[in-house]
């Protein structure tokens, strides 16, 4: 059994074992693949293993003995899964490996903006403690969350994660979500947007990318939050508008804005949100704890064991 991983560093640039997979099968680990190298390196395999690596219908149809699909991550939609399908290719995702080091991204990416360490860290290697003339110095607002209003829209396993960790911060807790009341945890409230926006002191986002949710944050949805409130963005870029929420910055209407996904990853230079005052972006690294990437591997490999002992796991096609 011909095993080839297409993209490999992004899962482990080398702190971690793929001795899982060897175990399987005869094992080939690419760091990356460029579009025009997947039929040379995948022509042999049964088995292709794809982080960001695009497998279209065409790729698909020239890889004969192609017999499974497995993604190194949650979404999928680097496959065309019915092209799969209609193959018998089985193809398999990673589930809810993540969870917790991504709702420990939304507030690091809040803290940052409230407490503005790292600005205050910088000052003080470049001696500004040092030659103050008072105990203490601030010049930016510092801000507690406790009593503040956080808006989550998406309540899935992140998004609850994220309400867990709002209450213990002593903030009330709103939440835009298909689920009724009852099913809430204690001390969530159900609301739609209506109310949510202009209530909410955080909105954070964590609702899947749909025709229906691109865009979900645009010029008017940002016209209804409060002033000056904080936008979170780790679930997907195409989520906001990122010129409007950019010139939301620019005039203050929007006072921070936190993201880890942006349209395009890596970015255009000229993309707006890099230059934009108050934007705090990190390079779509949430998901990338040693201890969730391990998650990530360890289920990878159960999957295509169960696939090669006949009880596929976590097919999505």
């Amino acid at each position: 059994m011909k095993i080839t991983v297409l993209d490999g560093y992004g899962l482990n640039p080398g702190d971690l074992s793929w001795e899982g997979f060897s175990n399987l099968g005869d094992l080939t680990v690419y760091e990356r693949t460029m579009p025009d190298e997947i039929i040379s390196r995948g022509l042999d395999s049964e088995i292709l293993i794809t982080n960001k690596t695009v497998l279209d219908a065409e790729t698909i149809s020239r890889l004969p003995g192609l017999k499974y699909i497995g993604v190194l991550a949650t979404g999928y939609n680097v496959v065309d899964t019915e092209a799969a399908r209609s193959r018998g290719i089985t193809v398999t995702n990673i589930p809810s490996y993540s969870t917790m080091s991504v709702a420990q991204a939304v507030f690091a990416l809040l803290l940052a903006i409230t407490n503005r360490v790292e600005h205050y860290t910088a000052e003080n290697r470049n001696g500004r403690w040092s030659g103050n003339p008072d105990f203490c110095y601030w010049d930016t607002p510092l801000t507690e969350l406790a009593g503040k209003t956080i808006g989550i829209i998406g309540l899935g396993h992140i998004g609850k994660a994220v309400a867990g960790i709002a209450l213990a911060f002593g903030m009330k807790v709103m939440a835009y979500t298909s689920k009724e009341q009852s099913q809430l945890p204690e001390g969530v409230e159900k609301a739609d947007l209506g109310h949510l926006l202009p209530e909410s002191d955080v909105v954070t986002l964590h609702c899947p990318l749909t025709e229906t949710t691109r865009h979900l944050i645009d010029e008017k949805k940002l016209s209804a939050m409060k002033k000056g409130a904080i936008l979170i963005n780790t679930g997907r870029g195409p989520l906001i508008d990122e010129d409007a929420v950019a010139e939301a910055l620019k005039t203050g209407r929007l006072g921070a804005f936190g993201a880890d996904v942006l349209s395009a990853e890596p970015p255009s230079a000229s993309n707006p949100l890099l230059s934009a005052p108050n934007a705090f972006i990190t390079p779509h690294i949430a998901w990338a704890t040693k201890e969730a990437r391990q998650r990530l591997m360890t289920i990878a490999v159960n999957n295509l064991s169960a696939f090669l002992d006949g009880k596929a796991e976590n097919v999505v096609n």
